[in-house]
């Protein structure tokens, strides 16, 4: 019996193809797989599933899986597959790290220069006519040089950001779980803050890059941002449930913060209606991995790890595989 993969939704062409080369592939149409019930009905078919992280691969999901041997998503992290119910089944999970760092890192220091300059809200006032020539007092905005920059996660994708703010003028401060090699924080001249809410009052721009855990969620709260400088520019390209959206769309509203630049959201397709309409406030959608080049490389880690479990290849010279 030939060997079948889901892709729940339409990715890069040439990854798709390369699976074709291997097994009898099927692509779902976006959104037809972003509830349980319609994975656990079609699960048992495959042998392996390359999913999104808008995708629930629930215990139950795993469970349905008769055939399933594999799950690689197409994401660096798994925080939408049940692990432990992986390990029970005997299936394999992959993940695609290190390649979208350089992407993210770029994002991240685009977006900290949109909200920080104003690009959005200056191009909606031209374009609505009301720009009548140079103004000595339009749109003055905040400069990365000579800002200090706040880092939460001094992983992969914080060091890089730390590396194109250091290029851009700014000093670096970071909180990780555990102090990051002092030769990068030597390369970087990066000071080190033991605990959050003590890097937040120091900062004029905070960048988050930590993982979503227990500890991480809500970790930029109402107090947190009551914490923050006046003009201070919170950026997320991490995981939404890391901001309390509601704290942060009352601190835009109430003018408490200078502005912020987010990627992803608590409760992702959906935003929070008065961030919506929060001022100084850019709202981006889950993008910050979009490029071609990095998007490829994601699928094609993904492809590569399926079909590397799917024809015996020995687990221990998989990359990124998390064995049951």
């Amino acid at each position: 019996m030939e060997e079948r993969v889901l892709v729940t939704e339409p990715i890069i062409p040439s990854v798709i193809e390369k699976l074709e080369e291997h097994f009898q592939v099927d692509v779902g149409n976006r959104g037809d797989y972003n509830d349980e019930e319609s994975l656990i009905e079609v699960i048992p078919k495959y042998d392996a599933l390359l999913p999104m992280l808008s995708n629930p691969v629930t215990g139950e999901v795993i469970a349905a899986g008769d055939r399933l041997k594999i799950i690689a998503n197409h994401a660096v992290g798994y925080n939408n597959i049940d692990l432990e119910t992986a390990r029970k089944q005997g299936v394999f999970v992959a993940n695609t790290p290190d390649v979208l760092t350089e992407s993210c890192a770029e994002f991240t220091i685009g977006l900290m220069l949109a909200v920080a300059r104003r690009f959005f809200e200056a191009q909606r006032y031209l374009l609505e006519g009301k720009f009548e020539g140079w103004e000595p007092l339009g749109f003055l905005g905040k400069e990365l040089n000579g800002s200090r920059l706040g880092i939460v996660g001094m992983g992969r994708i914080g060091t890089a950001v730390a590396r194109r703010a250091k290029a851009l003028g700014m000093d670096i401060l970071y909180h990780n779980r555990s102090r990051a090699d002092r030769q990068i924080e030597k390369e970087l001249e990066a000071r080190y803050i033991e605990n959050v809410q003590d890097l937040i009052p120091k900062s004029d721009f905070i960048s988050l890059h930590c993982p979503l855990t227990e500890e991480t969620e809500h970790l930029i709260d109402e107090e947190s941002l009551e914490n923050m400088k006046s003009d201070a520019i919170l950026i997320n390209t991490s995981r939404g449930p890391v901001v309390d959206e509601a704290a942060l769309a009352e601190a835009l509203h109430e003018g408490t913060i200078g502005g912020a630049g987010i990627d992803v959201f608590e409760y992702e397709p959906e935003v929070h209606p008065r961030l919506q309409t929060a001022p100084h406030c850019l709202l981006t959608p889950h993008m910050a991995s979009a490029s071609h080049k990095t998007r490829e490389a994601i699928g094609m880690l993904a492809a590569n790890a399926i079909i590397d479990v799917l024809e015996g290849k020995d687990p221990s010279e998989i990359p990124n595989l998390i064995q049951p």
